[in-house]
């Protein structure tokens, strides 16, 4: 079994690109953030076209995940518990049946945090401890759990080509660091490093031509319970895709599983 993640920087944008690389690639499962889109204006007929089953947890203008399977969704959860005041869309999670069981699939885009003086990074802070929480009770359910997306952390200095640069921003904030530990403490892998020593750069920014220079970060990651972790057997950072034409600013990441 593959599954991807990919922040798609806005599906309405890039919908010829995820056509072209779900054709080429194949993935049983893909995870999309910001797709910028409300529910109804995702592309669903076309994505279902491709043998995909789609469920959306859409914003307008920003925010937005998916989940496109090639498995029906045996069940589906929206939104991040802990706070009933968040409007944003950042959270869908499908539940599938495979032999033995079922795997959870967990796709999120993690609040970015800055500039840090401002709200936005006490808001990141308290949406990781939720997540921490959340992540603690699906875990206790012992079954495959893949948590994955666009997590706005550069865990440590690989994951960075100019890791100074990055010294202050909320994406490298050592509070932020501190909540990534504890997701990885209660017992999830980091997928790329368990089968890579590699920089696997996810995110090369438009502004700074970062694509140019190879001035990338690795920000998009995959999170494996122990029961997911067992069965990992690769992952691909799909970097060939930044260079087309119009890309989004990040690339999809693939994990490939015994399932």
């Amino acid at each position: 079994m593959r599954i991807a993640t990919w922040n798609i920087n806005g599906v309405k944008a890039r919908q010829g690109m995820l056509q072209t690389w779900l054709a080429q690639q194949s993935p049983d499962i893909v995870c999309l953030q910001e797709i910028k889109t409300v529910d109804d204006g995702f592309p669903r007929a076309e994505i279902e076209a491709l043998g995909y089953n789609v469920e959306t947890h859409g914003q307008k203008g920003w925010n937005g995940v998916a989940i496109l399977s090639k498995f029906p969704f045996d069940d589906v959860t929206r939104g991040l518990p802990g706070d009933d005041g968040d409007e944003q869309s950042r959270l869908i999670e499908g539940v599938f049946s495979i032999e033995g069981g079922a795997i959870r699939v967990c796709c999120i885009y993690l609040p970015n945090g800055n500039p840090v003086d401002s709200e936005k990074f006490p808001y990141k802070l308290a949406w990781m401890e939720r997540l921490t929480r959340f992540v603690e009770g699906r875990l206790a359910l012992e079954e495959p759990f893949v948590l994955l997306g666009d997590f706005n952390i550069i865990p440590a200095a690989i994951d960075a080509k100019h890791p100074e640069a990055w010294v202050g921003d909320a994406l490298f904030r050592p509070e932020s660091h501190q909540r990534f530990r504890m997701l990885c403490n209660l017992g999830m892998t980091d997928a790329l490093r368990a089968v890579s020593s590699e920089p696997g750069y996810t995110f090369w920014d438009f502004k700074t031509f970062g694509w140019e220079r190879d001035n990338g970060i690795r920000i998009d990651h995959l999170l494996l319970s122990p029961r997911a972790a067992d069965r990992l057997e690769g992952v691909t950072v799909h970097r060939e895709v930044r260079g087309w034409d119009k890309p989004s600013d990040h690339v999809p990441v693939e994990g490939e599983f015994a399932f």
